[in-house]
């Protein structure tokens, strides 16, 4: 009887070792579920991060790549500006073939500028405007006139140019200031 019994007792004292075995290693199991779900959500995090940093710089690509010659292209648009602004005022009696000229030198500008608009480059004039420094560059300050605050734009060379609502060229102009002389 006695080597009978002997196996029942060996289990008996094996069950409650394995029930804490087995504790522990549910415990030990949690805590690795927790560490690798903790992972698992940092790494869907930085890959929802990285998605979006690519769709901007997609974005970005898309609406800027064509920066520089958009630059190129306004530098023609602004030539072709002066050029008109050369041309001497429409008058009673004038030439025909003068009169013609301004008119077609007037629609193809009409027609660049519209070109220009479509593809994302605007222009912003700036005359009369107060002087902002992201949009246009001072190259010259005078004295206000009566009624016209400082730090507002008299005279504009150059209009500002946008590139998708981003500086491609800032406006060159001249600044009402305060303290400038006549002389100056």
């Amino acid at each position: 009887m006695n080597d009978q019994s002997k196996p029942f007792e060996t289990e008996a004292q094996a069950q409650p070792e394995q029930a804490v075995d087995a504790t522990a290693r549910i415990a030990e199991l949690e805590a690795e579920l927790s560490q690798l779900r903790d992972r698992w959500l940092r790494s869907e995090a930085e890959m929802q991060n990285l998605r979006n940093r690519t769709k901007r710089d997609v974005e970005d690509a898309r609406n800027y790549a064509v920066q520089k010659f958009a630059r190129d292209v306004v530098e023609a648009a602004d030539n072709l500006r002066r050029g008109l602004d050369a041309l001497p005022a429409a008058q009673e009696g004038e030439a025909e073939l003068l009169g013609k000229l301004r008119g077609g030198f007037e629609g193809v500008e009409r027609a660049f500028i519209g070109i220009l608009e479509r593809n994302g480059v605007t222009r912003q004039e700036a005359a009369g405007k107060p002087f902002d420094p992201e949009l246009h560059q001072a190259m010259a300050q005078q004295p206000p006139p009566e009624g016209v605050a400082a730090g507002t734009v008299l005279q504009a060379w150059t209009p500002a140019w946008l590139l998708n609502g981003r500086l491609l060229k800032p406006a060159m102009v001249v600044v009402a200031g305060e303290g400038v002389s006549e002389t100056a």
